[in-house]
């Protein structure tokens, strides 16, 4: 097996590592990403470039005996190279009001360094296997997802004349689509416009009727103004 590896030598690493990175990285890009394609190669290089290093630490210092201050850790490079990509995996993520994207894509970029540090230490046959995993989790794994059922929780805001007992009316019309389950709602009146604004909390599974709901609510008796956005995750 080592005379395997042997015969891509350094430069050989470089380039396998390049195309795995690059590989899963095409993946994210597809997906509209930040970290995409260009990102993932250089990550997955660069990683596999300090494995190289540390390994070749020894090479450099191979005349030093037990007397010397100098200590040795080859894997101390390595190590470092995962805990700092926690910061590039940081940038990845953003948060909404309701959600945090970005994770699989932070994910992926903490695991491109594990391979590039693999192919750098000579494990090309774990590291295909491995990048294989990686992509079919990415590529054909959503149908799995789909079957968690996740529920997305936003909040309506829906603006109205004071009427009386509007409310009513506007429980009465969110009930009128089961898929949608009311948390809390509170209220906002203004006396000098004579409106009331309702900001009612509700919680549904994914790619539900929202513009059914909103359309709906939109059409009751003294309606102004009718918006959704993303609240938080309980």
């Amino acid at each position: 097996m080592e005379s395997w590896y042997g015969m891509f030598g350094e430069f050989g690493k470089l380039l396998i590592a390049a195309f795995i990175s690059g590989f899963i990285g095409f993946e994210r890009e597809s997906h509209g990403q930040a970290a995409g394609f260009r990102t993932y190669l250089i990550v997955g290089v660069g990683s596999c470039l300090m494995m190289l290093l540390s390994l070749h630490v020894e090479e450099l210092y191979h005349h030093v005996n037990a007397n010397s201050v100098v200590r040795l850790d080859p894997g101390r490079i390595a190590s470092y190279a995962i805990a700092s990509m926690g910061f590039l995996g940081a940038g990845a993520i953003i948060k909404g009001r309701g959600a945090v994207r970005g994770l699989t894509t932070a994910a992926g970029l903490w695991v491109v360094t594990g391979m590039g540090l693999s192919i750098g230490a000579g494990h090309i046959l774990e590291t295909v296997f491995a990048t294989g995993i990686v992509l079919i989790s990415l590529y054909w794994l959503h149908p799995i997802r789909e079957l968690a059922g996740r529920r997305i929780y936003s909040t309506l805001t829906v603006k109205l004349k004071a009427i009386d007992d509007p409310l009513e009316e506007v429980k009465k019309t969110i009930a009128g689509f089961p898929q949608f389950t009311i948390l809390n709602i509170n209220y906002e009146q203004e006396l000098s416009s004579q409106t009331i604004t309702y900001g009612v909390r509700v919680y549904s599974k994914e790619k539900e009727m929202w513009k059914e709901l909103v359309t709906a609510l939109a059409t009751i008796t003294g309606a102004i103004e009718v918006k959704w956005e993303e609240s938080d995750v309980p």
